[in-house]
């Protein structure tokens, strides 16, 4: 077994020793980094993570750890950045130890051939309905036939709706189904990567790292990057990783990006990247509706084996409140589930639910999405209806209108522009585009319509 199966084996007997809460707290973060010699390299995301498992769980993590592999084990714990300065050490030994006529890519094929992937998460517990079920058959299609179909596969949408997830289901399917290598990697990741190219050795040069570059990043079968976004603005990243994305796609190696918007709307980006981005297959992501909300949160109370009682209107109450974020809605049960142990095991119910959420509430859904209101105060100004502005109508008084809301949401709000032109009666996201450049232009030469925008800022903010 590698690595992330050994504890993949490892966190789900863990499970069943702890409470959920100790397990959300101390365990569901943690990463096994290496294990050789008898020892286990094991990264925690705090400082305090390290003293407290040290303490308490030394012992259960030692005997877990031995019955899985084997064989008796050390354990030393890490944080992420602890290793990474571990690894420069290691890096310029393998430097010296070049001079000496060492071949640097023997030295250095795992640490260059890592995944990266979280095995936690999985097709098997992604969670479907309407707003995912797009994405969720084309990164289950591109799985099973990496390379061959949608090259590259470009997934879009806000933060916390599951994009990260299905990319790690993608890498997670294809290492279990074939000997292909797969990298995941975080667009920050790339780019400090990439800025290791420019540092160069007291002698001028930097061709170990070059090499150490192009083989993470070329010698590969499946590359995955998160939050291409991040890009914009990187004039220099973005043109090493337009020629790696290029020797990638002419090989038939497969590549899977996520943003947090449309190829479109990557404005900052380079146009020959934008136009490589829609080769292959775009699909985005939705906040999640109600029904979908309901079944994120019953399978995080199955999947924790939570054994506490939580009602279904206390279930109904998150689903409707908390947001479309299913990041928040899961630490929404991590919180009751806390304050419940905390206050002794006191029951769940509806009451507590709105007591102690209530900062949830207030920092979700009201502020997730202001399109509706932004809707509402628009067609309040113009003396038009909501449906108006969302119907097909195309007469003058109606399409100026729709055009400034169009505006506004964009503007004022962090939605796509399809998702935009979903709100407005399933209009396409170019006219969105359409719109919002329009306004823009025309604001410039038109003082009155500049003063009507400013006041409707003030009444939507």
């Amino acid at each position: 077994m590698n690595e992330k199966m050994i504890w993949s084996n490892f966190l789900n007997s863990i499970k069943n020793e702890i409470t959920p809460l100790s397990f959300d707290t101390w365990f569901k973060e943690t990463e096994l980094y290496d294990l050789k010699d008898g020892l286990a390299k094991i990264i925690v995301p705090m400082g305090i993570s390290k003293k407290h498992l040290t303490t308490h769980y030394y012992d259960l993590i030692v005997s877990t750890l031995g019955e899985i592999i084997g064989d008796n084990i050390d354990i030393q714990f890490f944080l992420k950045e602890e290793l990474e300065e571990e690894n420069k050490v290691e890096q310029q030994q393998l430097f010296e130890s070049m001079e000496k006529g060492r071949y640097y890519e023997e030295q250095v094929p795992k640490r260059i051939h890592q995944s990266n992937l979280n095995p936690n998460y999985t097709f098997e517990n992604f969670i479907v309905g309407n707003s995912n079920k797009f994405a969720q058959a084309a990164a289950l299609d591109v799985a099973e036939n990496p390379g061959n179909i949608y090259n590259p596969l470009f997934i879009y949408g806000n933060s916390g709706l599951g994009k990260t997830h299905l990319m790690h289901a993608i890498g997670n399917y294809i290492e279990q189904h074939s000997d292909k290598k797969v990298l995941y990697v975080s667009s920050d990741q790339f780019i400090n990567d990439f800025l290791g190219i420019n540092k160069k050795d007291e002698h001028g040069k930097n061709f170990d790292y070059v090499n150490y570059f192009k083989n993470k990043y070329r010698n590969i079968d499946v590359l995955i990057i998160d939050d291409i976004q991040f890009f914009q603005g990187a004039t220099q990243t973005q043109n090493e990783f337009f020629h790696t994305f290029t020797n990638l796609h002419d090989e038939n190696k497969q590549i899977i990006i996520s943003s947090d918007r449309s190829p479109d709307d990557l404005k900052l980006l380079e146009d020959r990247l934008r136009t490589r981005f829609c080769w292959g297959l775009t699909a985005d992501i939705y906040p999640p509706d109600f029904e979908l909300r309901v079944a994120i949160l019953k399978k995080k109370i199955i999947g924790e084996s939570i054994n506490k009682n939580i009602p279904d209107d206390v279930i109904e109450y998150i689903a409707s409140n908390v947001g479309s974020d299913v990041r928040h809605l899961e630490g929404s049960i991590t919180r009751l589930l806390a304050y419940s142990t905390i206050m002794g095991g006191a029951d769940i119910t509806l009451d507590l639910a709105i007591e102690v959420l209530k900062d949830y509430v207030n920092k979700g859904y009201s502020e997730k999405n202001n399109i509706n209101r932004i809707q509402r105060i628009v067609a309040e100004h113009f003396q038009v209806s909501v449906d108006d502005l969302k119907s097909k109508k195309r007469s003058a008084n109606l399409a100026f209108p729709r055009q400034v809301a169009m505006y506004l949401c964009r503007k004022l709000t962090d939605e796509s522009f399809p998702k935009i032109g979903i709100e407005f009666g399933g209009k396409d996201h170019s006219t969105v585009i359409h719109s919002v450049e329009k306004i823009e232009k025309e604001i410039l030469s038109n003082k009155e319509l500049e003063n009507i925008i400013e006041k409707l800022k003030k009444e939507i903010v």
